[in-house]
């Protein structure tokens, strides 16, 4: 007991850091020198009394949201740089919410998304949905998708489900008791989704996200929601802070898996590793060293280690090597169902191929500029 206390400590040092915590600045006019990412959002987390911010309480009833994120043009690829809290923010530099906008009910989201949607050519009417993870608040989970989406090029409208994370480094039992209390406000957000006339939905999901992501998909193909399944044209576990055994169990409930189902792993990710020794465990799926464990699933392993620093533990959205590498790729499903010759060409690094799984071991680039 005494030894996990202190792995769970040095697990709370490790993601702490010295970084400031995120939060929302409202600046209007910073849509006229940013780029203007739009994010749907619905979130399980209650409003804060005292700050009148969504906090870490938690709240049966969804809260549908939109938001204009304005991207500053002076900033690293891969980076979020946050506005203070007090004095003046700069748009240029800095992350700024240009508009903000509460929903009335779930039907005024569904409308909205579907103006949104029917904006698209028919045929490309693609929503992604993103799913935070571990100790991340409010803004630092809306901030995220915005960065992401607009670094990787994402085309069609983008979601985004809050779940009530403590925001903690501490809160991690907390995160992990919320991530099971929020599936059912993920799966009506998937439903809403399709019901607003989404053609294709990628679902994207980050560390604990990624286990919140899996239980919502496993319930809907226990419910029977078989014509909404269809539409999920394609899964991105990053980071995934899932037992594998439990991830077996839960793929097996789903059925059959969304093509592409690519699973971001990293050998080095600290933050895993940590998690792995105070669950007793080997390896969480985010750091699973061999494929052949999965070997009965149609998934593909992309290990990014390569490319991590820091903790490594949402490489893909902070790599600048490895973002631009993804962004190159003009059709990322077309890629990873193409033969091995075909992935090496697109995505460059060593493929191994179990049963039905495959891993693909990234190896950075040299020369690779914008």
């Amino acid at each position: 007991m005494f030894s996990d206390a202190l792995r769970l400590l040095a697990l709370a040092l490790l993601l702490a850091g010295c970084a400031p915590r995120g939060a929302m600045v409202l600046l209007p006019e910073a849509a006229d020198i940013g780029t203007t990412q739009e994010i749907f959002v619905a979130t399980s987390r209650d409003v804060d009394a005292g700050t009148g911010v969504h906090g870490h309480l938690r709240n049966l009833t969804e809260t549908y949201e939109r938001y204009a994120i304005s991207i500053p043009p002076e900033r690293e690829l891969g980076t979020i740089t946050w506005a203070p809290r007090r004095g003046t923010p700069d748009p240029r530099t800095q992350f700024l919410t240009t508009a903000a906008e509460q929903f009335g009910s779930a039907a005024e989201f569904r409308a909205a998304m579907g103006r949104s949607l029917r904006a698209l050519p028919k045929g490309q009417r693609e929503a992604v949905v993103f799913v935070h993870g571990f100790n991340t608040n409010f803004a630092e989970g809306v901030y995220r998708i915005a960065q992401f989406g607009h670094d990787l090029k994402m085309s069609g409208v983008v979601a985004h489900y809050a779940w009530p994370s403590r925001a903690s480094p501490l809160g991690y039992v907390y995160d992990r008791d919320s991530a099971l209390f929020a599936r059912d406000g993920l799966e009506r957000l998937i439903l809403e989704t399709s019901a607003a006339g989404a053609e294709r939905i990628i679902l994207v999901a980050h560390s604990m996200g990624a286990n919140l992501t899996m239980e919502a998909l496993r319930q809907m193909s226990i419910r029977g929601e078989t014509k909404v399944l269809r539409k999920v044209g394609g899964v991105v576990l990053i980071s995934p802070d899932i037992d594998v055994d439990v991830f077996k169990a839960q793929a097996s409930a789903v059925g059959h898996l969304s093509e592409p189902f690519v699973v971001f792993t990293s050998r080095r990710d600290m933050a895993l590793a940590l998690s792995a020794r105070i669950t007793g465990e080997r390896a969480r799926l985010g750091n699973l060293r061999d494929v052949a464990e999965l070997k009965d699933l149609n998934v593909t392993l992309l290990e990014v280690g390569a490319y991590s620093d820091g903790t490594g533990h949402f490489t893909p959205g902070t790599s600048p090597a490895l973002i631009q590498l993804l962004s190159r790729m003009p059709d990322i499903n077309t890629a990873l169902r193409a033969d091995e010759l075909g992935r090496v060409g697109l995505l460059p690094g060593a493929v191994l191929t179990v049963q039905n799984a495959t891993q693909i071991i990234l190896s950075p680039v040299v020369g690779l500029v914008d």
